[in-house]
């Protein structure tokens, strides 16, 4: 539907709608002349925020006199006539599609699998489809819809995009509440394999530092003094190099966002290809020979694993504990770390 009006100012009355399909048309009058084309269409439209608005313009999505405006602080020209292309709106109900995955383990109540890097686990904006969600639903056909949201049915708990290891799914309201239950407890256990830059000193211990939204980029987080949520990693080192890089296990005493690499980011051991937290070329990688340091530094995603999960099982109460090794590429670094120092093997 679209909606025409000759806005002049926040508190104007709005002209009559008239319908066009799939647009919201605003027309300016002389008292809007000056205004921030985001404030001035956000006030006019009435139902999106400035920021929605911006989001829109950036995208290519508001025309003004038939040309894609995409400046949100642009001042308003009279008589300009603004063309707002919203995105249809997205299904409540994720639509199954076939997308690959290895199951480790599956019953009637739950399933546990190795997740892929890339591979987002549920819909949110910017990744509506094509995700772990998706995947389920087509591998579970009509017994998962409505389990745990129609958003993300049966998802008990999350990895990074671009964070591989094992997860585990819940097949019914009442796995989904006990290993939920569970998680919250903490009384699961998992561990991460990550490569980080540096050498951990001491090799193993904790890290602990309240995590919250980094306050000069709030699409990070990071160690904050105030306003986050206690937070605690403990790591211990599992293999060094004569090279500043380490392999390392943590485990979660707590649940965070990004808690990991926000922590090992802290204590200055940001993980190798982290795209968030490794905000510059460390000083360790002059150390690395050529090759070496290329693959580290070219490093296409955090190097962060899920290599362990245990828990009951939610209906038996059964021990449950499954082990993976890191996925191909991160053993292709361990590998050209391994000749470097002049051992080739790896296991």
């Amino acid at each position: 539907m679209t909606t025409t009006a000759a806005f002049n100012a926040p508190n104007a009355a709005l002209p009559p709608i008239r319908s066009l399909p799939e647009a919201i048309e605003v027309v300016a009058g002389p008292s809007a002349v000056g205004q921030r084309t985001d404030r001035f269409l956000a006030d006019a439209i009435g139902t999106l925020s400035r920021s929605r608005v911006k989001s829109l313009m950036q995208n290519g999505a508001v025309l003004r006199d038939n040309v894609a405006l995409r400046d949100p602080a642009e001042p308003v020209r009279p008589g300009a006539v603004f063309i707002v292309q919203p995105p249809a709106a997205i299904a409540a109900r994720p639509e199954p599609q076939l997308i690959p995955f290895e199951i480790l383990h599956e019953d009637a109540d739950l399933i546990v699998l190795d997740k892929p890097a890339g591979l987002v686990v549920h819909p949110a904006p910017g990744n509506e489809d094509g995700t772990l969600v998706n995947a389920l639903l087509a591998h579970c056909g009509d017994s998962l819809p409505g389990i745990g949201g129609e958003r993300r049915p049966g998802i008990v708990h999350r990895l990074d995009k671009d964070t591989t290891g094992i997860m585990v799914i819940a097949k019914t309201e009442q796995a989904l509440a006990k290993l939920s239950a569970a998680f919250a407890a903490r009384d699961i256990d998992r561990a991460y394999h990550a490569l980080v830059w540096g050498v951990p000193n001491p090799p193993s211990g904790e890290i602990e530092g309240a995590i919250g939204r980094d306050p000069r980029e709030r699409k990070r987080m990071a160690v904050v003094a105030r306003g986050g949520k206690p937070a605690l990693t403990r790591y211990r080192t599992r293999r060094t190099w004569p090279s500043p890089v380490t392999l390392i296990e943590c485990l979660l005493a707590t649940g965070r966002t990004h808690q990991i690499r926000v922590h090992l980011a802290s204590a200055g051991h940001p993980v190798v290809g982290d795209p968030v937290y490794l905000r510059r070329v460390p000083a360790a990688a002059k150390a690395l020979t050529s090759p070496v340091r290329a693959a580290l530094l070219d490093f296409p995603r955090q190097a962060l694993h899920a290599a362990r999960l245990g828990f009951a099982h939610p209906r038996t109460g059964r021990a449950l504990l499954f082990e993976r090794p890191v996925p191909a590429d991160m053993a292709a670094l361990v590998q050209a770390l391994d000749c470097q120092a002049g051992n080739p093997s790896f296991s």
